[in-house]
């Protein structure tokens, strides 16, 4: 008896999908709970793991093709590949006796066809796929396999130099472009940013702080912090808190819009945007205001890490409250973010840079950041939106405050 491959339930408000890769061919051998097809939606990525073992008896929708959740993918088969429906016939075998074949050798990850994500990573980076440990199912090469070896800096040995040929003409316009299909994830991600332009009455509100404090208090309880709790003290946490002491003052910068209702949160659930091979996605933090520095640190260490290996779950990307996004680890100076909707607020971080600023009088080199808050003008004031930045500069120039909620 057959058994169906459906699409999954893939969240309250994903109904759709896009079949992003088959790790089998019909004809193959499954096992149960083996990884069949990925999907890719607009926040996720998601394995459909095999129900029974068998043999992938047909696939009914092949790569690159939308499907709705609860839609059937394919089937798997009972008994091995003379079931499946696209498998070739054999032909009868002669009744002598042939050797036995010798014991299969691994294939390296490079041999498997790539997922899109990983293929891009790869040729983006010039890197030699069959050189990289792959950690995957059935040795299949991850994302994360390749940004680890991206960060460790290996890359495959540059090709000898091609034989100079005779000029043949203008290249062929096609050799000058190549046209790539959007996946699913940058679709909603353009989808909701042109949503928050032509929604909210966006405004941006600059300020800079001072960074000497937070710098000595990280050099100073590094070795101790990192011994404690097993993780780095970053930046981030003395962010969230700073944001945190702000929105609790000022709650419209953590409200939103509902038809003509203001909802104002008591709770702060707060968005850190990551940045991805696929894109650009937004984990949350639950319940912010009830974690340590440690707590943050960690829980920003292990959604960054799900980001990057592609295995965020849509509960971990819904119901932010508020979004921190951090420019500043690409270089960028300054910008403006644009808001996550329905979302009413958004700080942008930016690179330390020493400066000269003037303090009592004297000319004095500082690490100086500018800091930028987007708002929803519809609800939140001029006035409260520049009073937050305020409350953030001052907690992040004396973190003592932080720490007594001052």
């Amino acid at each position: 008896m057959a058994t169906d491959i459906t699409v999954p339930t893939l969240g309250e408000s994903v109904k759709e999908a896009t079949v992003a890769r088959w790790f089998k061919k019909v004809g193959e051998r499954v096992e149960m709970d083996e990884p069949l097809v990925e999907l890719e939606t607009d926040k996720v990525t998601v394995e459909v793991n095999a129900k029974a073992a068998g043999t992938l008896a047909e696939i009914k929708v092949p790569e690159g093709e939308n499907v709705a959740v609860g839609a059937l993918l394919g089937s798997i088969g009972e008994g091995g590949v003379a079931a499946a429906k696209s498998a070739p016939a054999k032909t009868e075998a002669p009744k002598a006796e042939a050797p036995k074949p010798a014991a299969p050798q691994a294939k390296p990850a490079g041999d498997a066809k790539l997922a899109p994500s990983v293929q891009r990573l790869v040729e983006e980076n010039k890197l030699d796929p069959n050189a990289i440990p792959a950690s995957g199912k059935d040795g299949r090469l991850t994302k994360g396999d390749v940004l680890s070896r991206v960060e460790s800096g290996a890359k495959a040995p540059a090709p000898a130099a091609p034989q100079p040929s005779a000029p043949s003409g203008p290249r062929p316009q096609a050799a000058r472009e190549e046209r790539v299909r959007m996946t699913r994830l940058r679709k909603r991600i353009a989808e909701r940013l042109k949503e928050a332009q032509n929604t909210a009455a966006m405004l941006t509100t600059f300020n800079e702080v001072d960074m000497t404090k937070v710098n000595e208090a990280r050099q100073h309880y590094r070795e101790t912090f990192e011994k404690k709790h097993g993780v780095r003290l970053g930046f981030m946490s003395f962010f969230v808190k700073a944001s945190i002491v702000a929105l609790k003052e000022f709650p419209a910068v953590n409200a939103e819009i509902d038809g003509d209702d203001i909802v104002y949160k008591n709770y702060y659930d707060i968005g850190v945007a990551v940045g991805t091979p696929q894109g650009l996605v937004v984990p949350v933090l639950r319940g912010a205001d009830q974690l340590s520095f440690a707590g943050v640190e960690k829980t920003v260490a292990a959604l960054g890490q799900k980001a990057r290996d592609g295995k965020l779950a849509i509960d971990d990307l819904t119901g932010g409250t508020f979004t921190i996004s951090n420019g500043g680890v690409y270089g960028s100076l300054l910008s403006t973010p644009i808001l996550n909707p329905p979302q009413s607020g958004i700080l942008g971080m930016h690179k330390i840079q020493e400066r000269p600023i003037v303090i009592g009088g004297k000319i004095e080199v500082r690490p100086m950041m500018y800091l930028a808050l987007s708002y929803d003008h519809r609800i939140v004031d001029g006035r409260e939106a520049v009073s937050v930045l305020v409350r953030i500069k001052e907690c992040l120039e004396d973190p003592q405050r932080i720490m007594l909620d001052m």
